[in-house]
């Protein structure tokens, strides 16, 4: 699903590669891009504008700013940490074979994840559930979906914009525990 990817892409690190190709993509009808992206309907018609309206603003920004306010939210702040398993043990010796576990799964789906990223971070974990049928998706998302919400509640009480990318993310994960 094209649109996790590019919700993954859009939590990582913008770098000037990304933002260059994004500004391409995206082209003058951001709604369109993002809408074109979502072929299952994954998001609500208020969710892909939200995306859309983050994208926006995204392209407006100095890629210097953007970079240097990304670092200050994610690397610089541990109650922003997008790697998840942080939020639930630290740096405790019990995260490493939570860890393990979770890049075991990936590979029992052959995906071969980055060794420079843990498999914690959740745009690795959105890179996965790309690659996953969309009920399947929403079932991984829903075992992260506190850790998702904790996180959600951080980045809005600190006013970032990603709260908003962290909380439709969030809700994929809540439709799986409604279904069932």
């Amino acid at each position: 699903m094209k649109i996790f990817r590019l919700l993954s892409a859009l939590l990582d690190y913008p770098n000037d590669e990304f933002l260059a190709a994004l500004r391409e993509m995206a082209g003058n009808d951001v709604h369109a891009f993002v809408n074109g992206l979502d072929e299952e309907n994954v998001l609500d018609a208020d969710e892909a504008g939200q995306v859309a309206e983050f994208i926006t603003a995204m392209l407006a920004a100095e890629p210097l700013e953007l970079q240097g306010n990304y670092v200050q939210c994610f690397d610089l702040t541990a109650e922003h940490s997008l790697h998840l398993t942080h939020h639930l043990f630290g740096e405790e010796k019990t995260r490493g074979p939570a860890l393990i576990d979770l890049g075991e799964f990936y590979r029992s789906y052959g995906l071969k994840v980055d060794e420079k990223e843990l498999p914690d971070y959740l745009p690795v974990m959105l890179e996965f559930v790309s690659t996953i049928g969309l009920d399947e998706a929403r079932v991984f998302l829903a075992d992260v979906a506190k850790v998702l919400k904790v996180l959600a509640d951080n980045l809005e009480k600190s006013g970032s914009d990603h709260a908003k990318l962290v909380r439709i993310i969030e809700k994929q994960g809540s439709l799986a525990r409604l279904a069932a």
